[in-house]
């Protein structure tokens, strides 16, 4: 655990800030770290931006530790370990279909601009939200090489009226390359992501989020159903193939207490 000061506070929206700080943290698009405010709470957070010499956390203030952390400014300090879990694939010669729903843009914006550097990628990225002023990394994304911007809104106010799903099929079906497509974001969404893969036989990574309380695998509050295999060690990232054999996935997660919530 290293105590580290918030170097800088980038406000995204009424609900969304990244915390940046200025730590050699070395970690790959999808893995997370656990950051711990004394006498709060500790939480898992996906890592958005990491460039060797600095890594920002986007966080969405909801609950007692966010709330205390939205009220922090440049210089305090936070409990940080990590990074820990599973990480997305970066590969050349790829077509990536970047699938992002609401704050699952964080990890996926960092995915884009490590994957552009390989040779021969593009990268078609899905961004939803409720609205347009709930859209993140707008200006960021549009800045990277090679990437072709796609924006839905639930209720229209910018982009494509409706899901990140309804934009998939002609997306996969219009390209003749290696399709590789990464999604983060909403569970039901998720499903339906690859429900969609699974029908055109497309490899596909998930960011399965669960409730964590260790990060390392000891506590098994992250364990799914029915393999067992903890999803802060085995994941947050899986293969379409291990996904499909997650009987809970798309189904129902369980809360701090075990108890099953369906979606």
């Amino acid at each position: 655990m290293n105590f580290l000061k918030i170097s800088k506070i980038e406000k995204e929206n009424e609900f969304v800030k990244t915390f940046y700080f200025s730590f050699s943290l070395n970690s790959k698009p999808g893995q997370f770290v656990m950051l711990w405010i004394p006498g709060i709470d500790q939480k898992p957070f996906s890592i958005a931006h990491d460039d060797g010499q600095t890594f920002g956390l986007t966080i969405f203030k909801r609950g007692a530790l966010t709330e205390k952390l939205f009220e922090m400014n440049a210089g305090d300090r936070v409990g940080i370990s990590g990074p820990y879990g599973t990480f997305f694939t970066v590969q050349p010669n790829t077509h990536y279909i970047m699938i992002a729903g609401g704050y699952g843009a964080a990890p996926l914006g960092f995915l884009a601009e490590k994957v552009t550097k390989e040779k021969n990628v593009k990268i078609d990225f899905i961004a939803g939200a409720r609205s347009a002023e709930n859209l993140l990394f707008e200006e960021r994304l549009l800045k990277i090489p090679n990437l072709t911007l796609h924006i839905t809104t639930d209720d229209g106010s910018k982009g494509h009226k409706g899901y990140v799903t309804d934009l998939l099929s002609n997306i996969i079906n219009v390209d003749s390359c290696k399709n590789l497509v990464v999604t983060c974001g909403p569970e039901l969404m998720q499903k339906k992501v690859i429900d969609c893969c699974n029908q055109y036989n497309v490899d596909c990574e998930v960011s399965i989020e669960r409730y964590m309380k260790c990060g390392i695998g000891v506590c098994g509050q992250c364990a799914v159903d029915d393999l067992g295999i903890c999803m802060c060690t085995e994941g947050p990232v899986v293969k379409r193939e291990l996904a499909n054999k997650i009987i809970e996935f798309g189904k129902y997660y369980r809360d701090k207490a075990g108890e099953k919530i369906f979606f």
